[in-house]
C-alpha cells in the first residue's frame, strides 16, 4: 500500500523513528508530546540539502519549486543547495563515511531536481538570447563549461556488460564531472570519434569478458596513432592492474596521457581528480614507476617459470579408471530441450546474495564478510540491510508483474574423448556414436605450467571416457529477459538507483536459474544424482557430483567454444540467446556451461600455455594461428608476433 515511490522504505523508516520518539515521550508520565523539529520544517534550501545527503526524492518536485521561486534564477538552485549537498555527498563517500547505494540514491535526487528545473532554464536561456538579438536555434544546446571535467565512458566492441560502467558514471556525475556514456559494444572508431566530438578530458573503457582485454589494447594503439592526448582509464571485472601495466600501458602511456586501471567506483573520483589537478605530473610519475616495476616483475616471473612442452603435458594427464569408476548412466532425457516454464519465484531460494553486495561495493569485515552476516557488520551492516530490503521490494514487484522472465536450453548428448585425448566428440544419438559420426567437437586446452607436485596436467577432455564407453556430456545456456526494458523505464524516470538495482537482480536471477537448472539436470533430466538432497548452502559450496564450467573461464578460457555449443543446442533459435562479435552473450544477464557428471571431474585453471599447444589447438579447430592467438591472448606465455 505504501510502496508507491522508489524511496518509500527510507520515508517509512523516518516516520517510524518519529513515531518511536512520540511513544517514548508518552510513556514518560503521559505528558502531551511536543513535536520535535523535522527537516521538513526547514527552509526549502535546507530541505534540498537534506534530501540529497539522505537520498530522499519523495518531496523533490515541491521543494525544488519552492527553492526556485526564492532564487533569482533556476540555475541558482543547482549551483546553490543542490551542489552544496552533492559536495557533502562526495566528501562523505571519499572519506568512507557514505556507501555506494547511498551515493546512487543521492544522484537520483539530483537528477530529478535538475530534470524539474531544466524547462525553466531553457526558457530563461531562450529569453536572454532573444533579448540579445540572437536566434536561439543557432546556439549549441549542451553547455558543459561548468563541469569539473568531461569523461567519455564506453563498453568496448563485442561486450554487452555495463553495470560497473553505469555505477562509475553516476559516482563521477555526483562529483560534478560531465559523463558521456556512449553505451555498450562500442567500436574503436566510434570511441575515438565521440571523444573528439565531445572534447573530453578523459576516456574510460569497460569490459567483462576476456576478449575485451584485447580490444582495449587495440583502442590504446589507435589512440596513440591518432595523436590523442587524453588519459585512458581501464575498468571492468576481467581487467587488472597487472594486465593494464603489461599489455595496455606500453601502447599509450606517457607523462601527458597515462593509462590507469581503476579498481572500482570508489576509486574513480580520486583517479579522475588527480589526472585533472595541478598535481597531475606527480601522480602520473608515481604511477609510471609502479607500472614499470610491475612489468619487470611480470617478465622476470615468466623467465623463472617453467613450462612443459605440450607433448610432455599430455603424458601427465589425469587418467581416470573408467572401469572402476564408470561414466554416469544414460540420461532420462537426451537431446535438446527448451526450458521456458521456470518462473522467477521458482529460483529465489537458489540466489547467492554475496555477489549482489559486491556489485554495490559493500564489504563486511571478518567475521561478517558474507551474506547474511554482513548485516551485523558495524561499518556497512545497516546500509547492507536497507539495500537488501530494497532488493526484496523490487524482486516482489518483478515477480508480481512478471517484468522479467527466464528461458534456457539444455542439451545432453552421447560423448567420448577423441583418439588424441584432447577433444570431446558429441553425437546426435547412440546410432551416430556407433557409426563414429560426431555432430560436434569441443576442443579443450591443457595445463602446461610446471608443477612442484606430481599433480596431473588437466584438460576437461580428461573427464570424458574414450570410445568404447557410453559417456555423455551436458550443456546449457540460460538468460533473464526483460531487464533492458526496465532499465529504459528507470532511465526515463531519472532513477539510476532502481536501474542499477534491476541489473544487479537480473544477474542474480540468471545465476540462480543456472544453479536451479544444473540441479534439475543432475536429479531429473540426466538423473545421475537422483538421490541428491542438498540445501541451498550446500549447493553454493558445490557439494554435488560433477561440475559446470563455462567456456571463456579458467577451465576452458577460449570463448570461441561457445559457437560450438550454440550450434549444438540451438540457443539462439530456441531461446533467443545471441552471441556478439566478441562472443558476449545477449542479453547481458546470461550464463552458459558444459555439464560433466563424473565424480573425478573438477574445476581448475588452465593458466598460461605455450606456442606448441596453441599451434596444435588452432589446427584442431581449423583456425589460422594469428586468429587463435588473438582469442587466447590473455593466456599466452609468449609475445604474439
Amino acid at each position: 500500500v505504501f510502496n508507491k515511490t522508489a524511496d518509500a522504505t527510507d520515508v517509512m523508516l523516518e516516520m517510524t523513528t518519529e513515531e518511536k520518539r512520540a511513544m517514548d515521550a508518552r510513556k514518560k508520565g503521559g505528558l502531551s508530546v511536543v513535536k520535535e523539529k523535522s527537516w521538513r520544517d526547514e527552509s526549502a534550501v535546507k530541505r534540498l540539502e537534506h534530501a540529497l545527503i539522505n537520498g530522499v526524492s519523495q518531496y523533490i518536485d515541491g521543494d525544488v519549486e519552492e527553492a526556485r521561486l526564492s532564487c533569482d534564477r533556476p540555475l541558482d538552485v543547482i549551483e546553490g543547495p543542490l551542489m552544496d549537498g552533492m559536495n557533502i555527498v562526495g566528501d562523505l563517500f571519499g572519506a568512507g563515511k557514505m556507501f555506494l547505494p547511498q551515493v546512487i540514491k543521492s544522484a537520483r535526487v539530483m537528477k530529478k531536481a535538475v530534470a524539474y528545473l531544466l524547462p525553466f532554464m531553457e526558457e530563461e536561456k531562450k529569453k536572454n538570447l532573444i533579448a540579445q538579438g540572437i536566434d536561439p536555434g543557432t546556439v549549441k544546446e549542451d553547455d558543459d563549461s561548468n563541469y569539473a571535467g568531461k569523461v567519455l565512458m564506453a563498453t568496448v566492441k563485442g561486450d554487452v556488460h555495463d553495470i560497473g560502467k553505469n555505477i562509475v558514471s553516476v559516482v563521477l556525475g555526483c562529483n560534478n564531472f560531465k559523463v558521456y556514456d556512449i553505451g555498450v559494444m562500442v567500436s574503436c572508431e566510434t570511441i575515438l570519434e565521440k571523444a573528439k566530438e565531445f572534447g573530453v578530458d578523459i576516456i574510460g573503457l569497460s569490459g567483462l569478458i576476456t576478449p575485451s582485454l584485447d580490444e582495449m589494447v587495440v583502442v590504446a594503439k589507435e589512440m596513440s596513432k591518432a595523436g590523442f592526448k587524453q588519459p585512458l582509464l581501464i575498468g571492468g571485472a576481467t581487467t587488472s592492474k597487472m594486465h593494464t601495466a603489461v599489455k595496455i600501458s606500453p601502447n599509450y602511456f606517457n607523462l601527458e596521457h597515462p593509462v590507469v586501471h581503476v579498481l572500482d567506483a570508489s576509486r574513480s573520483v580520486t583517479v579522475v581528480s588527480s589526472l585533472l589537478s595541478e598535481n597531475k605530473n606527480e601522480y602520473v610519475e608515481d604511477l609510471l614507476e609502479e607500472y614499470d616495476e610491475m612489468r619487470e616483475d611480470y617478465y622476470a616471473g615468466l623467465e623463472d617459470r617453467h613450462f612443459l612442452t605440450f607433448n610432455e603435458a599430455k603424458k601427465y594427464k589425469l587418467n581416470i579408471d573408467f572401469d572402476s569408476t564408470p561414466p554416469a548412466a544414460a540420461p532420462n532425457t537426451s537431446g535438446v530441450n527448451l526450458i521456458d516454464d521456470v518462473l522467477v519465484e521458482d529460483i529465489v531460494n537458489f540466489i547467492d546474495w554475496n555477489p549482489f553486495f559486491q556489485t554495490w561495493e559493500l564489504r563486511g569485515r571478518y567475521p561478517n564478510r558474507g551474506y547474511p552476516k554482513i548485516f551485523n557488520d558495524e561499518r556497512v551492516g545497516t546500509e547492507a540491510k536497507k539495500l537488501f530490503d530494497d532488493a526484496q521490494t523490487m524482486m516482489k514487484q518483478i515477480i508480481s508483474d512478471k517484468s522479467m522472465s527466464l528461458k534456457g536450453v539444455v542439451g545432453i548428448f552421447p560423448a567420448n574423448r577423441s583418439d588424441n585425448g584432447e577433444d570431446i566428440h558429441i553425437y546426435a544419438d547412440e546410432s551416430a556414436r556407433n557409426n563414429n559420426s560426431p555432430c560436434n567437437t569441443f576442443c579443450m586446452l591443457r595445463q602446461q605450467a610446471e608443477k612442484e607436485s606430481d599433480s596431473p596436467y588437466l584438460s576437461q577432455a580428461d573427464f570424458i571416457a574414450p570410445s568404447g564407453y557410453q559417456d555423455h556430456l551436458g550443456m546449457f545456456a540460460v538468460s533473464c529477459f526483460g531487464c533492458e526494458a526496465l532499465v529504459k523505464k528507470y532511465e526515463s524516470e531519472q532513477d539510476d538507483y532502481s536501474k542499477i538495482m534491476a541489473q544487479a537482480l537480473a544477474d542474480r536471477f540468471v545465476e540462480a536459474f543456472a544453479e536451479f537448472l544444473h540441479r534439475q539436470i543432475r536429479v531429473e533430466m540426466w538423473g545421475y544424482a537422483r538421490d541428491e538432497n542438498l540445501d541451498s548452502d550446500d549447493l553454493l559450496k558445490i557439494k554435488y557430483d560433477g561440475i559446470r564450467p563455462a567456456p571463456g573461464y579458467p577451465s576452458q578460457p577460449d570463448h570461441t567454444e561457445k559457437t560450438t555449443m550454440w550450434e549444438a543446442i540451438k540457443a539462439k533459435e530456441l531461446a533467443g540467446i545471441e552471441l556478439s562479435d566478441s562472443l558476449s552473450m545477449m542479453p547481458a544477464a546470461s550464463v552458459s556451461a558444459l555439464v560433466f557428471a563424473h565424480p573425478q571431474s573438477q574445476y581448475f585453471a588452465v593458466g598460461q600455455i605455450g606456442k606448441d599447444q596453441v599451434e596444435d589447438y588452432a589446427q584442431r579447430k581449423k583456425f589460422e594461428l594469428s586468429k587463435m592467438e588473438r582469442w587466447l591472448s590473455p593466456i599466452l606465455n609468449y609475445s604474439r608476433d
